[in-house]
């Protein structure tokens, strides 16, 4: 009879190589002062370990999981600040989502995150991830100056989606969540996936073209 692996939430980390113990451990220490005064030791380590089996599965190089769980972990722990009104600066937050999270999405981001600054938050994610971000969306988004390749595929949890005013949806179809009450927006963009850069050009100027006439609904 064979034991599921556990959840690294619920085994201890002392279990693990010894670089990512030591990773995991500053990166938790570094989430502790990022949210001093909102979440405890108990709560971060619990959104890092989950976070970590995200990506511990299926990630090609083990040497940056720490770092993706450090970076997701972070968004999710700012999602929760903002369900559970922890953390409100009046700045409108979008999630845009496709099936991946590789290139339809990705792109979104970029040019979301580029054109707004510091106006607005956003987030993307992917119904079922892929391994990395499409490299002919990496560089159709650099020729327009825009660089997603430190991005990376992540699902979308409960925290992301709830504490989004606008989300975005791109061929995720029954599988994308949904929270009465949310604005939603359903895009209907070519699939970049395998396609070579020239080919998704067009894709990423649709993108930017909708991006575009979001933030204006939004006075942004």
């Amino acid at each position: 009879m064979t034991t599921a692996p556990q959840p690294v939430s619920e085994r201890s980390w002392e279990s693990l190589r010894t670089p990512e113990k030591l990773a995991l451990k500053q990166a938790s220490a570094r989430l502790a002062d990022d949210f001093a005064g909102l979440y405890g030791t108990e709560t971060i380590e619990r959104f890092l370990a989950s976070s970590f089996d995200q990506f511990a599965d299926h990630a090609k190089i083990t040497r940056f999981l720490p770092l993706l769980a450090e970076r997701f972990a972070h968004q999710r722990l700012q999602a929760l600040a903002r369900v559970e009104g922890l953390h409100d600066d009046g700045k409108p937050v979008v999630l845009f989502l496709c099936t991946h999270n590789a290139g339809r999405s990705q792109m979104a981001l970029g040019f979301f995150q580029a054109l707004t600054g510091d106006k607005a938050v956003a987030w993307s994610g992917g119904s079922e991830p892929g391994i990395e971000v499409n490299p002919a969306a990496i560089a159709a988004m650099a020729e327009r100056g825009i660089d997603i390749s430190r991005e990376f595929p992540k699902p979308w949890t409960d925290e992301t989606v709830r504490a989004a005013d606008v989300v975005v949806t791109m061929g995720c179809g029954d599988a994308c969540p949904i929270f009465p009450g949310k604005r939603y927006e359903n895009w209907d963009v070519e699939d970049p996936a395998g396609q070579s850069v020239e080919d998704v050009r067009p894709i990423r100027d649709e993108v930017e073209r909708r991006v575009r006439s979001l933030m204006a609904s939004l006075s942004l």
